[in-house]
């Protein structure tokens, strides 16, 4: 399921730039990791949903590579990133 515009505020409030910011790899980041949270505790749920698991395996390389991009033109807010998600 989808989340909502209240769920993605949540997520995201901290770690925003400015107010419409969609596209940071910040911001980015922190939705992929609310996603994968949701996704992970599906699958515990539903062990044999295999497209999901494969889903969930593009999410995590996604996350890995925007992180890394991330560390590579601001380490200092690779970082802080890491602390406030719990990376």
């Amino acid at each position: 399921m989808a989340l909502t515009h209240a769920q993605k505020v949540r997520v995201t409030k901290e770690v925003v730039r400015h107010d419409k910011d969609t596209g940071s790899p910040e911001y980015q980041i922190a939705m992929f990791t609310e996603k994968i949270k949701r996704l992970t505790a599906h699958l515990k749920k539903n062990k044999q949903d295999f497209h999901s698991r494969r889903g969930l395996l593009k999410m995590v390389a996604k996350r890995k590579k925007l992180l890394a991009y991330l560390e590579k033109t601001d380490e200092k807010a690779a970082k802080g990133l890491r602390k406030k998600l719990a990376l």
